[in-house]
């Protein structure tokens, strides 16, 4: 059932209908439809942290990202790829996206050297001394057979000068073309196959003309898609807006366009609200493996003794079972006695709300109601 998919193999974004500058679409893969916008939940190590894949496909979810950088690591790409490819291996059908691994060289690696060949780093696990440069991370995407590849970039932590955002900038733009190129050849080997794509990742900090430079120079290479990068870093949340809006106008209209590493709800329904299609975050997740909980009337704290004899369902709005068949008594139970059961419960509500939220997007940029809805439902969810 997990082997290679029949369907024709090829990668395009239809652009479905438009209200204001939000987007509703389909990303079309070998292996299925991608309905945009999208959030993809976060499957870092090959597995969607306390959840089946089968409840993850059932929230809604089509797509998963899983993480160049630790694959690498364990259990390495070439197993991987040995035991019949990513998808067979974690039991996921649809489409899978696998970021470069550049951000976690920058965020985890003990000890990281970055040169104009490659990034040289200590893995945070064992120690171990290990090179990726863009020809190895396109190499472990292709081996783990992802179906949307990132290029591998150079991410740095912000505050940052603008020449030093300049400088990793420019190595980034030269580290895609050399992705590029070795897509196209492990495309010639069949490493690769028809219908994968190769994103390119916008950087340039929150300086407006670095921006505009990688955009441009990015959109150049003709890539199938392309991502913003660097940002939801700590630079606040308004400067992360106000940089969405100086860099989307410079990439076309006719490929998704793919904010890294957001969200929270609001942010999703603001990025949305100026063009971007694709987002990938851990909060569902790692909030629910913390006892908080997103319902469609605000966050809950399931830790807060308010709940301790609280027999309301968490949220009778949402189709997933466990936030409309267990009571937050009994949540809030599992809470603070520790158990896996609430971990599981929890991150099963979050991942399913996050997929009702970009569902609902779709109908109300199909509707041309997209800023009302926008305005009542952060209000909304904004409560705690």
């Amino acid at each position: 059932m997990l082997d290679a998919p029949t369907s024709k193999p090829e990668f395009r974004y239809t652009l479905l209908g438009e209200d204001g500058f939000a987007r509703v679409g389909e990303i079309t893969t070998p292996r299925g439809i991608i309905r945009t916008p999208a959030f993809m939940p976060v499957g870092t190590v090959a597995t969607v942290k306390a959840l089946y894949p089968e409840q993850v496909k059932e929230a809604g979810a089509d797509i998963l990202l899983a993480n160049t950088y630790h694959l690498m690591l364990r259990p390495t790409a070439e197993r991987v790829h040995r035991l019949g490819g990513l998808h067979k291996f974690m039991r996921w059908e649809g489409p899978i996206l696998t970021d470069s691994g550049g951000f976690q060289v920058m965020s985890l690696s003990k000890i990281r050297k970055v040169t104009e060949e490659a990034a040289v780093f200590q893995s945070h696990l064992d120690g171990s001394r290990h090179t990726l440069s863009p020809e190895r991370a396109i190499e472990i995407q292709c081996l783990l057979g992802a179906d949307i590849q990132m290029q591998l970039d150079e991410c740095i932590e912000l505050p940052a000068s603008h020449a030093e955002t300049a400088r990793a900038m420019e190595l980034s733009l030269r580290w895609a073309e050399r992705c590029k190129l070795a897509f196209a050849k492990n495309l010639e080997s069949g490493l690769a196959k028809p219908g994968q794509a190769l994103f390119g990742i916008v950087q340039g900090g929150i300086e407006h003309d670095l921006r505009r430079r990688s955009a441009e120079t990015l959109v150049g290479m003709d890539l199938p898609g392309y991502a913003v990068g660097g940002l939801a870093v700590g630079e606040g949340h308004d400067v992360m807006l106000r940089t969405l809006e100086g860099v989307l106008p410079f990439l076309p209209t006719t490929k998704p366009r793919y904010l890294m590493g957001v969200g929270t709800p609001e942010d999703l329904i603001e990025a949305v609200a100026r063009g971007v299609d694709m987002f990938d975050c851990v909060l569902p997740t790692r909030n629910g493996r913390h006892g908080l909980a997103f319902t469609w009337n605000g966050r809950v704290n399931l830790r807060n003794a308010k709940h301790a004899e609280d027999m309301a369902p968490l949220d009778p709005e949402s189709t997933c079972p466990a936030a409309r068949d267990y009571s937050r008594a009994y949540l809030h139970h599992l809470v603070k006695s520790g158990e896996l059961l609430g971990s599981m419960l929890l991150s099963w509500v979050n991942t399913t709300f996050y997929q009702e939220l970009m569902a609902a997007m779709r109908a109300a940029i199909r509707e041309k109601r997209f800023a009302a809805w926008a305005e009542e439902t952060k209000a909304r969810i904004a409560k705690s």
